[in-house]
């Protein structure tokens, strides 16, 4: 099982992966914080600040500015591809698997699931195109 959750992004791609793999750009949409730059075999520590919360995700798979593979809660698999349009716009993919088909809660966590990506993809839409951080407004 997995959940596909995609956006257009009016932005070049090296500026929709900078601001995953940059540890001061993920702040601005996603995260309170990263723990350094995400390359492959690294373990990166993501801070939730407003929360009082901490998670580590294991960097599978970096191919600059296409795509991003990572390891993370309860052994997801988070694979993030860029597709490039006209030089200046991004089409981003985020696909997570690893669901099992036979939990009894699955229908729930793949609502959330998805609820949780288009809602960092629009806040990732906010900062990029518009220079806002709606991050914030999630706990507020």
């Amino acid at each position: 099982m997995k959940n596909i959750t995609k956006m257009k992004i009016l932005k070049p791609t090296h500026e929709v992966f900078e601001a995953f793999v940059d540890p001061l750009k993920i702040g601005n949409f996603w995260f309170s914080s990263s723990s350094e730059r995400w390359e492959q075999g690294k373990t990166i520590t993501l801070r939730y600040d407003e929360y009082d919360a901490k998670g580590d995700i294991e960097i599978i798979e970096v191919v600059t500015n296409k795509k991003l593979v990572f390891k993370w809660n309860e052994g997801y698999i988070v694979t993030i591809t860029l597709e490039e349009l006209n030089n200046s716009d991004t089409i981003i993919q985020v696909i997570e698997e690893g669901f099992n088909e036979n939990d009894d809660e699955l229908i729930l966590k793949l609502v959330d699931n998805k609820e949780g990506w288009v809602y960092m993809l629009t806040c990732l839409k906010g900062y990029l195109e518009y220079g806002v951080n709606l991050r914030v407004a999630l706990v507020k």
